[in-house]
């Protein structure tokens, strides 16, 4: 039921796809890149909703780690996959050279290296406090913390780039609706320089 499209970009060889929106599904479209198309690295790149104050619509957050705020904690530390903490880290070397790519573009907003948080729900103004008292994120979304996780259990290195489509100044689903192709875009420009600038490391 997924389409995926096989190419380069910037000289790098992909597969993408539109996974669709919840965990699940973006679980299984990571997995299906892992083990049909043995990809050895996932980029994960769409739109969030903002938690943090600092952050204004068409920002984008680039993840150093994420979690799920809608999973009980000792479900991921006391069974499988037995992890240290609730948090999937994401990958260094990706994180570096993230930010050596927009340190070379211009973009639309502003770009923060953070924590996202996942769940099944689209945030507005419900359960925005609790999560914020519990996880401090920087942005909130429904898949990458799924994604993540497949990626954790491959082995598989991993970078979500996520562009604020809502916050608490501007939320609701009417807010994600207006600004998501927009955002879409964004997140989409600095995916793309992400690669270029991983295929000028991979020849340094």
């Amino acid at each position: 039921m997924l389409k995926f499209y096989e190419g380069q970009i910037c000289g790098v060889q992909v597969v993408a796809l539109f996974s669709g929106a919840c965990k699940v599904n973006a679980a299984i479209a990571a997995q299906i890149l892992i083990d049909s198309f043995g990809v050895d690295t996932v980029i994960n790149s769409g739109t969030a909703g903002g938690m943090s104050p600092k952050l204004k619509i068409f920002d984008t957050v680039i993840s150093t780690e994420a979690c799920y705020h809608d999973v009980a904690p000792d479900i991921l530390t006391e069974f499988h996959p037995w992890m240290g903490s609730v948090f999937f880290e994401a990958d260094r070397e990706l994180i570096r050279i993230s930010k050596m790519a927009v340190k070379e573009m211009e973009t639309k907003g502003k770009v923060f290296w953070g924590r996202i948080v996942t769940g099944e729900a689209f945030i507005t103004d419900e359960g925005r406090e609790k999560i914020n008292d519990r996880f401090a994120p920087l942005a909130v979304d429904m898949e990458t913390a799924g994604i993540a996780h497949v990626c954790y259990v491959n082995k598989i290195p991993f970078l979500s780039i996520r562009c604020i489509t809502d916050t608490a100044e501007h939320s609701g689903i009417e807010n994600f609706e207006e600004n998501c192709v927009e955002a879409s875009m964004i997140a989409k420009d600095i995916t793309v320089a992400v690669l270029k600038k991983c295929c000028e490391s991979r020849k340094s």
